[in-house]
């Protein structure tokens, strides 16, 4: 059953849907004009902007929007990439999240302009387009199904892994249980609050490690870029004739490892940010932006220069050890739980916003308690199967979203200074 699901996943995750996420990356970038190099200026300019009234802050909606994106793969998800695709698919990260900056600016300024009270996210846009309701549907039912597996058990399976050495699985599973219950319960304010009080906490301990491995190691630094630029190309494999297939691993690594860090493209990002209290499709398509270049070209960067500068065997732990010493695997331990349960709470807002869209009424605590045990089984199940079949549904949100962006480009604007209220 395994090897079936999976073999599902690289189908559907094969070359033709990643080169469509990468080729509307590029429509955008070139129609908005690079809108990826207005990102500061234009944030600059905001500073101190009154909001809207309602909704959430709009840090709190960063942190609980960057909290769903970020999860465990920014730690393990870029060890495993060096280790299949070299050094050289860090770059090809680069490029996915790049183009990714523009698709996420696109699908948050098409939710601001067509979300209302009953729709929110692609499940609003996607209803402009012929067949919409079909789409939306089919987006809303992948959307719900990826927050239970994705977003939830798969999640805290990889915070079981990190803390098996610890604790035993079933208490971490039932700690699990009413850990996530008590704040998915109280709807999308709790959930923000709870993901501005954990993330930015996390995120800046993690960085300030990888950067102290830098600083340690500050010798090796210009060597590690010199492999991401040559492994990206095949320059030093092109001596032994494997260039080829050495180019083509990093890139199918790195851009696969950048779409799925990010998630631009995925439809999740307009979801969590239709919560914000403001209603600029521009400010809002911004921030999405900022998420997309703090997770991978920050994040997942310094995630790859930490392991080719400091690793002996391009492990998180190796690379971490040389700044920790003895208290590196707590440390990891407690980062790979805060990170992941901050997607897991995240998306519960995105399962819960498409169950409203589904049903037309509320999840409640009797949705927030389901998704509360689902995930936490995570932590004593196999979940290869379950991480396959959240792969697919995945990409089954991934094939309505495009199709929303590319049929409503014409409604995607460029951003300009927005004025004082």
């Amino acid at each position: 059953m395994n090897v079936f699901f999976e073999k599902i996943r690289d189908m559907v995750w094969g070359w033709g849907l990643v080169g469509l996420l990468l080729g509307a990356g590029i429509m955008y970038t070139f129609r908005l004009r690079a809108v990826q190099l207005r990102l500061f200026p234009f944030l600059w300019r905001q500073r101190g902007r009154k909001q809207s009234s309602g909704g959430i802050s709009q840090f709190r909606t960063v942190c609980m929007s960057l909290g769903a994106a970020m999860g465990t793969g920014n730690i393990t998800g870029v060890a495993a990439a060096l280790a299949v695709g070299g050094a050289g698919a860090v770059f090809w990260m680069w490029v996915s999240a790049f183009f990714g900056m523009a698709l996420v600016y696109a699908e948050n300024s098409l939710s601001v302009q067509f979300s209302d009270n009953e729709r929110r996210g692609p499940m609003a846009y996607l209803n402009e387009l012929p067949c919409g309701r079909s789409l939306a549907g089919a987006f809303a039912v992948s959307c719900l199904c990826a927050a239970f597996g994705m977003g939830g058990a798969v999640q805290v399976s990889a915070v079981a892994d990190s803390l098996s050495g610890s604790a035993a699985r079933p208490v971490i599973a039932i700690a699990s249980t009413f850990v996530i219950f008590a704040v998915v319960s109280g709807g999308a304010k709790r959930i923000a609050a709870a993901a501005q009080a954990l993330l930015p906490a996390a995120a800046g301990l993690y960085a300030a490690a990888c950067i102290a491995v830098l600083v340690m190691h500050g010798e090796r630094v210009p060597a590690a870029f010199g492999e991401i630029f040559a492994g990206a190309f095949g320059l030093r494999q092109a001596a032994g004739g494997t260039a080829g297939f050495a180019v083509k691993q990093a890139v199918s690594v790195g851009v696969r490892r950048g779409i799925f860090s990010n998630e631009a493209g995925l439809g999740s990002s307009p979801v969590l940010h239709s919560a914000a209290e403001s209603d600029v499709p521009e400010l809002q398509g911004m921030w999405a932006m900022f998420e997309v270049l703090f997770d991978t070209m920050i994040c997942c960067t310094l995630t790859a220069l930490a392991l080719l500068c400091g690793s002996p065997d391009t492990s998180v732990n190796g690379a971490l050890s040389t700044v920790l010493g003895g208290l590196t695997n707590g440390f990891i331990s407690v980062e790979m739980s805060v990170f992941a349960f901050c997607t897991v709470i995240g998306w519960y807002y995105c399962g819960e916003t498409a169950f409203r869209y589904l049903t037309g009424r509320p999840g409640g605590k009797t949705l927030a308690g389901v998704f509360a045990v689902l995930s936490a089984l995570g932590a004593v199940l196999t979940i290869r199967t379950v991480w396959a079949v959240s792969d697919i549904f995945n990409a089954l949100m991934v094939l309505p979203n495009l199709a929303g962006l590319i049929f409503l480009r014409r409604r995607v604007n460029k951003p300009a200074p927005v004025r004082q209220k």
